[in-house]
């Protein structure tokens, strides 16, 4: 699986995109584009969605996660 983006340049969603059946969607673009999926609730950033892949090099790299 080729990665298009690496980049730290987030996208963001509403929380209710989630809601409405879309996580599944979502999640496949998080882990194929190495995409970073910032959510929103109420119109403020409230989680971050990123890939395991992403999770694990930055636990690696000592990033206090």
């Amino acid at each position: 699986m080729e990665k298009k983006n690496n980049t730290l340049l987030p996208k963001y969603q509403p929380i209710t995109a989630f809601l409405k059946g879309q996580a599944s969607k979502l999640f496949k673009e998080v882990n194929e584009n190495d995409d970073v999926i910032i959510v929103n609730k109420q119109s403020k950033p409230y989680t971050v969605v990123i890939s395991y892949e992403r999770y694990i090099k930055l636990k690696n790299d000592g990033a206090d996660i």
